[in-house]
């Protein structure tokens, strides 16, 4: 099942067809330009682009949806973390630190929160450690269910702007779950 917040629909062929993990992470990225749900469809529609997410976030707010929830996106440059997470590409300033719009932010929150619930996310977890990608603890939780692009490759991704708004987003996201 996908996010009913979808208002623009663009499946790309760059995936991979079933998830080998059940999905208990957010990977939030940016564009690197300011571009709106349909735009970032025709980008991702591209076979020869060999990259996608699950959803996008135009600058007006707007989302758009590109690889449907049971599938893997190719977004992170690291398949486990693909086959974990839901994607989610956000417009962009084209440099850094890659400001988005009060509109995008804003959507964000509200599809990050229904992607949780619809999930069974219980809480969103950001601690800024990268070497606890995948960790858990003596129950079997994670302790950290947000990453970052940068994490998994030499990218900026998801840019300063997003970066420092990490436990802004999961706070708002958990007042709303």
């Amino acid at each position: 099942m996908n996010s009913p917040l979808v208002v623009h629909t663009n499946l790309s062929p760059n995936k991979t067809t079933k998830r080998t993990h059940a999905i208990d992470t957010i990977t939030i990225h940016c564009t690197a330009g300011q571009v709106t749900a349909e735009q970032l469809g025709q980008i991702f529609e591209k076979k020869e682009r060999k990259a996608s997410s699950n959803y996008g976030v135009g600058k007006d707010g707007r989302i758009g949806l590109y690889v449907n929830e049971d599938s893997r996106s190719w977004c992170s440059s690291n398949a486990d973390n693909d086959h974990r997470a839901v994607t989610i590409e956000v417009s962009s300033d084209a440099k850094a630190p890659y400001a988005v719009s009060d509109a995008a932010y804003a959507s964000l929150i509200y599809l990050v929160a229904d992607i949780c619930r619809r999930n069974g996310i219980k809480k969103l977890l950001w601690k800024h450690d990268k070497t606890l990608v995948g960790k858990t603890d003596a129950d079997g939780n994670l302790v950290q269910n947000m990453t970052l692009h940068k994490w998994f490759a030499n990218k900026a991704c998801p840019g300063a702007y997003l970066e420092e708004r990490m436990f802004d987003i999961a706070a708002k996201v958990n007042a709303l779950i």
